[in-house]
C-alpha cells in the first residue's frame, strides 16, 4: 500500500477524508472531499478513478483501510499516514465548517 505522511501530500490532489462527519465539522483541509468511511462503498463512483487519490483520516487507520479497498479495486491511491493529526502538526492549512477555529477532533 502507497503511504506517505501528510506534510508529503502534493498540493492540489484529489485528498479524500473519510472520518465523521464531526470531525469533518470541526477541521479538515481547505479542497479535500468528505465521505465517511462506512458511505464509502455507497458512494465510491463519487471518487474519480482518473487522476492519484490521497486518503485521509485522523490518524491513518480508517484511511488505510480505506486505501486498501480502493487500491483492491483499481483506484491510484495512498494513505496519509498520521492522518489528520499529522496534518495539523505540519502546519498545513485547515478550515471548519462551524466557523470556529479548526482542530482535529
Amino acid at each position: 500500500m502507497n503511504q506517505v505522511p501528510a506534510s508529503g501530500v502534493p498540493d492540489g490532489v484529489y485528498l479524500l477524508d473519510v472520518r465523521e462527519d464531526d470531525e469533518w465539522t470541526a477541521g479538515h483541509a481547505p479542497k479535500a472531499v468528505h465521505i465517511a468511511l462506512g458511505e464509502l462503498s455507497a458512494k465510491v463512483d463519487e471518487v474519480p478513478k482518473d487522476q492519484p487519490v490521497y486518503v485521509i483520516c485522523r490518524s491513518g487507520a480508517r484511511s488505510g483501510r480505506a486505501t486498501q479497498a480502493l487500491g483492491a479495486n483499481g483506484w491510484d491511491v495512498t494513505n496519509v499516514s498520521d492522518g489528520m493529526q499529522g496534518w495539523a502538526s505540519a502546519g498545513r492549512p485547515m478550515v471548519s465548517e462551524s466557523g470556529a477555529p479548526p482542530f482535529v477532533a
